[in-house]
């Protein structure tokens, strides 16, 4: 719910050039957003808006908030929200995409698997690989959920899942994964790791997203005070009362 009884909170990146353009997209459309306490601050204001609290998050924790309906609106990447929750997108209305912020989710594996080229030559090496080197493959990645599910379209199963904390990319050279599942923009970071993506390795595109959360709690007056600030915005989605 929101934090202010008949207001709305709108959560954005709390730093990087995350929080940079998105700063950038509410200033294009005359909703400069203030932050009084600079960066170790996590509440904020938009010039003429009294009405919207802003709130300052790690963008993965502004996903979980969207789903949980913890803030009313809020900008993330697309991929988060998939990863935060099995079902995370339906509990969200994804506004529109504000053109920043793209990536993709990938499959990546060492460039000398030259046998391994989409992934039902991944699920053949899963299924033996054990059998070969007395332990299961391992896949380095921060996106448990999206792995799983993905890798679960292909029937594999025989692997484990070695959570990343850092540069994901550098655990096949050292020796701490087999194979990685992360986010790519140009692909230059997989390449100077020896890794190539996949034919079929593409797990979804992803970009900085204006989204809503549905599990908010949208009396008559906060509806008509979103509509009021995405027409702001660049426009109200069709129906969207009948969609909250």
């Amino acid at each position: 719910m929101s934090t202010l009884p008949g207001g709305l909170t709108l959560a954005i990146p709390s730093k990087g050039r995350l929080e940079e353009l998105t700063r950038k997209a509410f200033s294009t459309a005359r909703m400069n957003i203030a932050r009084p306490g600079g960066a170790r601050s996590y509440v904020g204001s938009i010039k003429n808006q009294p009405q919207v609290t802003v709130r300052f998050y790690p963008a993965a924790e502004i996903a979980r908030e969207l789903i949980l309906g913890g803030v009313d609106i809020g900008v993330t990447g697309s991929d988060l929200i998939h990863e935060a929750s099995e079902n995370g997108e339906e509990n969200v209305l994804f506004v529109r995409g504000l053109g920043f912020g793209e990536a993709n989710v990938v499959v990546a594996i060492p460039d000398s698997w030259i046998d391994v080229q989409q992934m039902t030559d991944l699920a053949d090496v899963a299924s033996d690989f054990r059998s070969r080197h007395g332990r299961w493959l391992r896949v380095a990645t921060k996106y448990v959920n999206l792995t799983r599910r993905h890798f679960a379209k292909y029937g594999i199963a025989e692997y484990r899942i070695v959570e990343s904390a850092g540069a994901t990319e550098s655990a096949p050279a050292a020796g701490s994964a087999d194979l990685i599942v992360d986010i790519t923009s140009t692909g230059s970071t997989l390449a100077a790791n020896q890794l190539r993506v996949l034919e079929d390795g593409l797990i979804m595109k992803s970009e900085a997203n204006l989204i809503v959360s549905r599990t908010a709690d949208w009396t008559p007056l906060r509806k008509a005070q979103l509509e009021a600030l995405l027409s702001i915005m660049g426009g109200v989605p069709p129906g969207i009362s009948t969609l909250l």
